[in-house]
C-alpha cells in the first residue's frame, strides 16, 4: 500500500468523524513502514494488542506517538508497558487495576486507564458488569490506587450487523458513562466503535474509535 493510500484513507475517515472524536489507528501485526506512513500523514494515536509488539514498535518509532494498549492485558505483562503507555483501554478486573497501580508506582507515573464494560452478547468478550463497577466506585478501593487514573470507559459491541442491537449496546455504554460521571468520577473518554461500526458508535456518544483494517487494509 502506498503512502498516498494510507494518507487518503486517514483523510476520508477523519472527514466522517464527529468533532472531538479521537482516532486510534489499530496497527497490530502491521510492519513499521506502514505506521511510518500513517505518522507522516499526521496520525499520532496508535493501538496495539500485543505487549511485545507494542514495546518493539515504541522503541523504533518517534517518541511523540501516543501508544494505546487495546488488547486483553495480562497482569504479568503490565511492567513492560508501564514506563510509556499513554492509555490502557481494556482494564477488565480489579486485580489488573492493582497491578497497573503497582507498576505505575515503580515508574513514578500515573497511568491512564479505561474500565472495560461488558456490553456484548458474546461470552468471549471481557469486562465489568454495571453492578461490579458501581461496587468498585462505592468502595474504598479507588483511594488505594493513586498511580491509576480512570479517565473513561471502553466497550466492545457484539459481532453483528444488526444496527438496532449495536445501537442498544452503545447506548447502554453511554448511559452508564453518564451515570459514573455524575455519581462517582468525572470521565472524559468513551472508547467504542471499530472499522465496521464506528460511525454508529460516535452517534451514540463515543469520542474515541479504534480503526485498523479501514486504514491499513486487512490483516495478512
Amino acid at each position: 500500500m502506498t503512502e498516498q493510500g494510507i494518507t487518503e484513507r486517514l483523510a476520508e475517515i477523519r472527514q466522517t468523524l464527529l468533532p472531538g472524536v479521537t482516532l486510534i489507528a489499530v496497527s497490530k501485526t502491521k510492519p513499521i513502514a506502514l505506521l511510518e506512513e500513517a505518522y507522516a500523514a499526521g496520525q499520532r494515536d496508535f493501538g496495539e494488542n500485543y505487549v511485545q509488539e507494542l514495546v518493539d514498535k515504541s522503541e523504533q518509532l518517534p517518541k511523540d506517538i501516543r501508544w494505546h494498549f487495546i488488547g486483553h492485558l495480562q497482569s504479568n505483562k503490565v511492567k513492560y508497558i508501564a514506563p510509556f503507555v499513554h492509555l490502557i483501554h481494556g482494564v477488565d478486573s480489579l486485580k489488573l487495576l492493582r497491578e497497573i497501580n503497582k507498576q505505575g508506582q515503580k515508574q513514578n507515573r500515573v497511568i491512564n486507564c479505561l474500565l472495560q464494560l461488558y456490553i456484548a452478547r458474546e461470552e468471549s468478550k471481557f469486562g465489568w458488569d454495571e453492578a461490579e463497577c458501581r461496587q468498585f466506585f462505592e468502595s474504598t478501593e479507588p483511594a488505594t490506587l493513586p498511580f491509576v487514573k480512570i479517565v473513561g470507559l471502553m466497550g466492545m459491541a457484539s459481532n453483528t450487523d444488526k444496527e438496532q442491537e449495536l445501537r442498544h449496546e452503545f447506548q447502554t455504554l453511554r448511559k452508564f458513562f453518564d451515570e459514573v460521571s455524575e455519581r462517582y468520577l468525572p470521565l472524559t473518554v468513551l472508547s467504542a466503535g471499530m472499522s465496521s461500526d464506528y460511525q454508529l458508535a460516535t452517534e451514540c456518544g463515543s469520542n474515541m474509535v479504534r480503526i485498523g483494517s479501514t486504514i491499513f487494509g486487512n490483516r495478512q
